[in-house]
């Protein structure tokens, strides 16, 4: 079945990862997606290892399904060229800083006249308002100005970056996407576009939700191992195995918590279950003690007969070919132009009535410059004095 968004179009200014990440999900659920890119001066992920045949397996991935489109914005024509696909793309995601789109003539206010339904998406690290709107920034100082990273750690023990981008995609990416969709039903119904302001910085303070209301209500700001899923709540936390291994343990609620005393055999610890236990540091340690004395794998096998939220920590590979990956179709063959496929991680959005869709891998800088060019007027002898000028590539 084609995907739910078929007929949803969208201009992708964006790079490198939070955008290009959400413009793919979308391309994933049916939407056509045109990336516009600098003739020369490339979105830095096609520098990204691992490579294959000489071209970044990651922009590959994180670009499937889309289009490209090499334009000069710096020149006139290539804006017009813009505001001419505007009359066909009335969707347009960008990533520059506050200001970039406005000085090439694209900002939202220079084309909402002639194109009152536009949705016009400006994601970026600190909001298009505010002291830090012009300031530079990445997924570690997101996180560090939400707060967050003041209780992810260990006592005593610096913050750990996270090899996960937590701000830029799920505060990013993800939030981008809703607000897009939102919008999308907004103008469907009144056929009024709007101006979408998407902060990075603004998506990590809102995950912190669970723990805001304890400064918020209280004036209490938590410290490090106190918060309940930092070392807060009885045995949540990981342990090493036999084999130097580990495992994630998480029974956080009662039920589980009996079936985990039951599977390492000490059935004589289910009446210590107590979110405030006053011993919590002697009781892991027992824990840690006992997990030590099984492999990961022999752990694996009893954990398989309880119910007890306990899993493996699995290496990236172990998880590509685990079982479940597999039954959840996580891992996809996306096609490539020579015929072959190159696997890629899939949709996680399951839908009853329709499919995700990868139509290709990521596209060649301007592969599809003289197709778009040609389907929005333009003559062969138009595009090939473009070329000359170098406003398209």
């Amino acid at each position: 079945m084609a995907g739910p968004l078929r007929g949803l179009k969208i201009l992708d200014f964006s790079t490198l990862l939070p955008g290009p990440i959400g413009t793919m999900i979308l391309a994933d659920l049916g939407a056509d997606i045109l990336k516009v890119e600098a003739p020369y001066r490339l979105d830095l992920i096609r520098y990204n290892p691992p490579f294959e045949a000489g071209e970044s397996t990651l922009f590959h991935a994180l670009n499937r399904s889309k289009r490209s489109i090499a334009i000069d914005l710096k020149q006139p024509e290539g804006v017009e060229i813009v505001k001419k696909l505007l009359g066909e793309y009335d969707v347009l995601l960008e990533q520059f800083r506050p200001g970039v789109m406005e000085k090439f003539g694209l900002g939202y206010h220079d084309l909402k006249e002639a194109n009152p339904g536009l949705i016009y998406c400006s994601l970026s690290g600190f909001g298009q308002t505010g002291p830090y709107r012009n300031r530079a920034g990445h997924d570690i100082t997101y996180l560090s100005l939400a707060g967050i990273m003041s209780i992810s750690h260990r006592k005593g023990e610096r913050p750990m970056p996270h090899a996960v981008q937590i701000a830029d995609i799920l505060a990013g990416s993800y939030n981008a996407i809703v607000a897009i969709l939102a919008a999308v039903i907004h103008r469907a119904g009144t056929g009024e576009g709007q101006h979408l302001d998407i902060s990075m910085t603004d998506g990590a303070i809102a995950l912190t939700t669970h723990y805001a209301p304890f400064y918020l209500c209280e004036g209490k700001n938590l410290e490090p191992e106190e918060p309940y899923l930092v070392g807060g709540v009885h045995f949540y936390d990981f342990y090493q195995t036999k084999d130097g291994r580990y495992l994630g343990v998480g029974p956080v609620e009662r039920p589980f918590y009996m079936q985990l005393c039951e599977a390492i055999g000490r059935p004589d610890l289910v009446n210590e279950y107590d979110f405030d236990h006053p011993e919590m540091d002697r009781l892991k340690a027992e824990m840690k003690e006992i997990i030590a004395g099984k492999t990961q794998a022999e752990w694996v096998e009893i954990f398989s007969r309880f119910d007890a939220c306990v899993e493996p920590v699995l290496t990236i590979g172990e998880m590509c070919e685990h079982p479940l990956t597999r039954a959840r179709e996580m891992v996809v063959e996306v096609p490539k132009p020579d015929g072959t496929t190159q696997r890629q991680i899939g949709s996680p959005f399951k839908l009853s009535a329709t499919s995700p869709e990868y139509r290709s891998i990521g596209p060649g800088l301007g592969e599809h410059t003289d197709e778009v060019l040609h389907s929005l007027g333009y003559s062969p002898s138009d595009i090939g004095t473009l070329r000359e000028r170098e406003i398209v590539r």
